[in-house]
């Protein structure tokens, strides 16, 4: 199956969030090994574009994309199982004398 955002066909599950977001997924999470430099200039870009007045529901809309996303995979994400309650049983102890 393809998948498009727009005009554009998503091949990964990466470019899809990256299309429907307008940025890379990089620029909000991070890379791994990052120094602090490359992540204070990181947050400052990402400050610079939720000033931008395009991007200003950005917040909003990842909220609804992780919204829809949860609601797609629920059964896969929540698979939870009862466990099943294990019964304790008590012995009658018998304290006094036996008649």
């Amino acid at each position: 199956m393809r998948m498009y955002v727009g005009h554009q066909q998503a091949v990964s599950a990466e470019d899809f969030v990256e299309l429907a977001l307008g940025t890379p997924v990089e620029l909000w999470l991070g890379v791994e090994g990052e120094t602090e430099e490359e992540r204070t200039a990181r947050l400052d870009a990402a400050r610079d574009i939720l000033a931008d007045p395009e991007y200003r529901n950005l917040p909003d809309d990842v909220a609804r994309i992780a919204a829809e996303v949860i609601e797609a995979h629920a059964p896969e994400l929540f698979n939870v199982v009862p466990l099943a309650r294990l019964v304790s049983r008590r012995r009658s102890s018998r304290k006094g004398a036996a008649a």
